[in-house]
């Protein structure tokens, strides 16, 4: 769906004579405007507008529907779920027990900040993205929330737990009909929005990702 200028402007071209989005009035009296701030109206303008269509005498004043706006300007944006990083790996392995280290690569598309603008009317709307959480759903009947991106793990932590994004199994994953754990990160985007009319808003964005992943009974060895 194309993007839709949210502002008051006047219909171009004007309705012919005799048309009922004249009001009763004639060509030259006033004009036809259209605010496509709303979802309906009398008409439907020709050149694709969509809007509220109506008659006036003097030119209206600019109304901008910052809110739209500001959606106008999350639309430009690409926001993804996470960039799922995990131990253990899917393909690999884990242990019951061992810890879980959860991650998610940052970057504009996966933990943002995202900026975008939008504008009509001579007023210009910038929305910046961020994710303020992530909720991990760990399969096992679990789930952890994770206010950073997490601490992608390396070899030199051992068995050391992750200090902000981690998880333990006690189970393991063939306790499942799949025989793996499904886990889901689900990220909620803050998007904060000025105008540089001064006005300020907040809006959300959920997006998700998921692996699979193998988590066995630690081998004993008589």
């Amino acid at each position: 769906m194309p993007d839709r200028a949210c502002a008051v402007r006047k219909l171009e071209p004007q309705p012919p004579a005799g048309s009922e989005l004249w009001e009763g009035h004639e060509p030259g009296d006033g004009a036809v405007y259209v605010n496509t701030c709303a979802d309906s109206g009398a008409g439907v303008a020709t050149d694709d507008t969509v809007g509220l269509v109506f008659w006036a005498q003097d030119p209206p004043e600019q109304v901008v529907d910052l809110a739209v706006l500001a959606q106008q300007a999350v639309d430009k944006m690409l926001l993804r779920g996470p960039e799922i990083g995990i131990t253990p790996k899917p393909g690999g392995k884990g242990v019951v027990g061992m810890p879980v280290y959860m991650w998610t690569e940052k970057g504009p598309e996966t933990y943002g900040p995202n900026v975008a603008s939008a504008s009509a009317g001579g007023v210009t709307v910038t929305a910046t993205a961020k994710v303020t959480k992530i909720v991990w759903n760990m399969g096992d009947g679990k789930t952890v929330t994770c206010t950073t991106a997490g601490t992608p793990y390396k070899a030199e932590y051992g068995k050391k737990p992750s200090p902000d994004c981690g998880h333990r199994y006690n189970v393991p994953s063939s306790t499942t009909g799949t025989g793996t754990f499904h886990v889901t990160a689900t990220s909620t985007w803050t998007i904060d929005w000025v105008a540089t009319s001064g006005p300020t808003g907040q809006l959300t964005e959920v997006r998700d990702s998921a692996v699979d992943i193998t988590v066995a009974e630690v081998q004993v060895l008589n």
